[in-house]
């Protein structure tokens, strides 16, 4: 398509449309990922909202929660206005978030393809933000459907499209640092709740009152700040002009550590069938259940497991009185808090490094070392040995969060970047799998643990042997990833038809330009788009080491 069709079709596309976000001669590729970290940090919210379940856990009484009787079951919960919902109805809304997520980027990864970053993001502006408003109307009304409608499935679909809206662009503008550039964007859905949780919690201070907890405004102004963010940040979004590279880079030849990286696109369509997409899928699956598994238990298997010796006492966690378990639980919220450190840290340094050692070589790391790690944690908690225990989920956290960064580079050198955003939305079923499959595994067998009499600071080590194994599973898949066969592989006239059908230009057209003129980035506005991103992630990062400081002090 020459430069002339494209500045011919530019009056007539729409300000969404792709054609009118292809970056002109001149942009500067760093002004991407704020945008893509301004969509993610708002979404990432979706791992915070469990702030929110103790004040409605109490909406009506307020002081104290107004119990349902025993004849309530989930179904009388979700319309009644008389009583207080319980904190385990209140859980499904989390649940609902991570099934949405993996289903709709499943389900609209390919559109998305085609509409481009900027429509996917707008998208996901109005889903996830409009479906906090129509929470907070549930949450006016008493009613728990609207809840679960607004957040939990409108929400969900606006954290799917959101979630995988940067994706293929970043791998596009950085066919260099492809692990560093998604490593990024993902850092910022792990850091949302590190903003939102303790900006909703200085929210709900400022609007409760004696009849109102203040969950409901919370929720609009939440809204409004997020939209305004989630909006900027998908204006912000452009995508490179086909067959544009970085200044003096040169695709890597296809031997050696580099053997992995096609130069060849397959077609969404056909992911389903070639093996080394189902490799993948374990290998993802397998390193999310192992890492999930323990994020949800991490403060009570803290607790449980050292007891007293986490304030100096000499007791275990059964013989403790009601003030030194207050006291050890302020230690473990401050040892959950820096896993999250480990965990958002983790997305951006893990991806990093897989630029360098590859990403097979990547993930070999995360369950060999995971591996090791999990099997030394019943020892550490046997020996009593702090510093081993909280070091080794530490690391564990940090390649939970270095998987879910390094997968769409390693679904990129696989399946080429023509369609890898839709492709890595398919690939989310993994998440939505193991978001049940981990918890399960961890929570049953602590449970069938207890019941068989077992001392509470032994409950976990059979569980951790179990975790290993599911570790073991994903280096026999990861080992087992060869270069994809030629035979899937898009034909030279089958790529030309779906780069059109993608609406993909050889030049640019700025919104507004009408043509191809260079419009050269201003380094102040790239200095501006990333302080409008870092400042709110370092008051997160800020407000999170405040709570690590209760585990050290």
């Amino acid at each position: 398509m020459t430069s002339n069709a494209s500045t011919a079709d530019a009056p007539s596309a729409g300000w969404l449309s792709k054609e009118r976000i292809i970056a002109s001669p001149g942009f500067n590729r760093w002004l991407v990922p704020p945008a893509a970290l301004a969509i993610h940090l708002c979404i990432g919210m979706a791992y915070g909202f469990s702030v929110f379940w103790l004040p409605l856990s109490k909406a009506l009484g307020v002081k104290e929660a107004i119990k349902c009787g025993p004849e309530i079951g989930f179904f009388q919960e979700l319309f009644i206005t008389s009583c207080d919902w319980k904190i385990s109805t209140l859980g499904w809304m989390y649940t609902l978030f991570f099934v949405l997520l993996g289903s709709s980027a499943a389900i609209w990864g390919g559109w998305l393809e085609r509409a481009g970053p900027r429509k996917a993001g707008v998208v996901s502006a109005f889903c996830w933000c409009g479906g906090m408003l129509i929470s907070a109307l549930g949450v006016h009304m008493h009613q728990f459907w609207m809840m679960l409608l607004g957040s939990g499935v409108i929400g969900g679909v606006g954290l799917g499209l959101g979630y995988i809206s940067p994706v293929s662009t970043l791998i596009k503008w950085f066919p260099d640092r492809r692990g560093m550039a998604t490593g990024m964007a993902i850092m910022g859905f792990g850091g949302g709740a590190m903003i939102g949780s303790p900006m909703a919690a200085e929210l709900m201070k400022q609007f409760a009152s004696d009849t109102n907890v203040g969950v409901a405004a919370t929720f609009v102004v939440m809204a409004a700040v997020y939209f305004v963010f989630m909006m900027g940040g998908a204006l912000l979004y452009r995508v490179p002009a086909t067959g544009w590279k970085p200044e003096g880079w040169t695709p890597p030849v296809a031997q050696g550590s580099n053997a992995m990286i096609t130069h060849g696109h397959v077609h969404v369509s056909k992911v389903w069938g070639i093996p080394q997409f189902w490799l993948v899928w374990m290998v993802l699956c397998m390193n999310v259940s192992a890492g999930i598994g323990v994020i949800g238990m991490a403060s009570p298997m803290l607790q449980e497991v050292f007891g007293g010796g986490l304030i100096g006492v000499s007791a275990k966690f059964g013989e403790l009185d009601k003030g030194q378990l207050t006291a050890i639980a302020a230690v473990a919220a401050g040892f959950t808090a820096l896993l999250s450190l480990f965990n958002i840290g983790g997305r951006f340094v893990w991806a990093s490094f897989s630029d360098k050692l590859g990403r097979k070589l990547t993930y070999i790391v995360f369950f060999v070392l995971g591996g090791l790690l999990y099997a030394s944690i019943p020892a550490s908690a046997g020996a009593g040995n702090k510093l081993m225990f909280v070091a080794a989920f530490c690391i564990i956290l940090s390649m939970y969060g270095g998987g879910f960064a390094t997968v769409p580079a390693y679904l990129a050198d696989l399946f080429g970047t023509q369609m890898v955003g839709a492709i890595h939305g398919r690939l989310l079923t993994a998440w939505a799998t193991a978001g049940i499959l981990g918890p399960v595994v961890v929570n049953y067998m602590r449970d069938y643990q207890l019941g068989l009499g077992l001392p509470r600071e032994q409950v976990y080590n059979q569980t951790m042997y179990i975790l290993v194994g599911m570790l073991v599973i994903g280096v026999i898949c990861n080992l087992l990833v060869k270069p994809v066969d030629q035979k899937y592989f898009m034909t030279d006239a089958e790529l030309a038809v779906e780069k059109q059908l993608a609406h993909e230009r050889a030049a640019a057209t700025e919104v507004g330009a009408g043509g191809t003129s260079a419009h050269v980035s201003s380094p102040v506005g790239v200095w501006l788009a990333w302080a409008a991103v870092g400042i709110p992630l370092a008051w997160g990062v800020y407000r999170t080491a405040l709570s690590v400081a209760k585990f050290f002090n």
